[in-house]
């Protein structure tokens, strides 16, 4: 489980024990076939929207460009994730090389900082819409849109590059039992045996920047919108305004509530068990249901997807 590396005093853990989600053989059976299908369910939903979104010409508008990354971005993310859970709900506790942990942590990170700015992005896109009608095609030019996009991808690659090496250059030096599903900051903080502050200071500053600062940007947005909605002159104004930003508001809260409940602060988390449960909400239920509420409900994704039926 463990080899010896002579680091001074320091002898260094070379794999992690992942304990999963903790329970009777029988429940994690049927969890299994659960999780299994919710896996396939979401890659096959945002694969869908992915295809319709590049396929049809109708839909090449901001607001469907960046849903179609944020499909892209939730396959990868569930199958960074979701692997992990079923493996330890197949195997119960099993062993991850240090190596390994640490790719799965850095993909995670990369991730789930992109998805943060990339809802930002999403939420200016829906106050230029509602708020500058008139300024809507110079403000959201196909430019500026792969300039969103192309930063929010950087940026989350970036904080995860720092955040990794970080965590990666810690010492661990045992026990190496991590009371989770797959390779997360707070579980490996709480495991390192070396002065942590430096990766905690990382670890805040980052969330000021991604988690913090896009968060601000979307409140703003919506602030904006709020205030628009509030002074158009009719209510079937109002409500068609309303129902655009409706869907991105309610994933927004559910995405927002769970992220910052966990990373927000620079501390170590000692809940662990409520630390899993939020982390299947915005790793499992969220990524499955944004297509759902995004784009299956709209108008034209169901024109679009009753098109491609008749064209098979």
């Amino acid at each position: 489980m463990e080899r010896s590396l002579e680091l001074g005093n320091v002898t260094r853990v070379q794999e992690f024990v992942l304990l999963g989600l903790s329970m009777s053989p029988e429940t994690r059976e049927v969890l299994f076939a659960v999780f299994l299908t919710l896996y396939l369910l979401t890659l096959l939903e945002n694969a869908l929207i992915v295809f319709l979104v590049c396929s049809h010409t109708e839909l090449h508008k901001p607001m469907y460009f960046f849903l179609g990354n944020l499909s892209c971005l939730e396959m990868c993310y569930v199958s960074v994730t979701m692997p992990s859970l079923l493996v330890g709900l197949w195997m119960g506790p099993y062993h991850v090389p240090f190596t390994a942990c640490m790719t799965q942590l850095f993909f995670f990170i990369t991730l789930i900082c992109t998805e943060c700015t990339l809802l930002a992005s999403m939420a200016y896109d829906r106050y230029v819409a509602i708020c500058r009608p008139l300024h809507y095609p110079l403000l959201m030019q196909p430019q500026v849109c792969l300039g969103l996009a192309g930063t929010s991808w950087l940026g989350g690659l970036l904080v995860s590059v720092a955040k990794t090496v970080c965590i990666a250059s810690l010492s661990y030096c045992g026990p190496n039992v991590l009371n989770h599903f797959f390779c997360d900051v707070s579980p490996l903080l709480n495991l390192s045996c070396t002065h942590v502050a430096l990766t905690e200071l990382v670890d805040f500053l980052s969330a000021i920047i991604i988690l913090w600062g896009s968060l601000l940007v979307a409140i703003a947005s919506y602030v904006a919108i709020g205030r628009a909605v509030l002074h158009m002159p009719s209510a079937a104004a109002r409500c068609k305004a309303f129902s655009t930003c409706a869907s991105h508001l309610v994933v927004v809260g559910i995405f927002y509530s769970a992220a910052l409940f966990i990373y927000a602060r620079p501390s170590r988390i000692e809940a662990m068990d409520l630390n899993k449960v939020l982390s299947v909400v915005y790793t499992v239920a969220t990524p499955m249901c944004n297509p759902v509420i995004y784009c299956l409900r709209n108008r034209e994704v169901q024109a679009a997807f009753r098109r491609a039926l008749r064209g098979s």
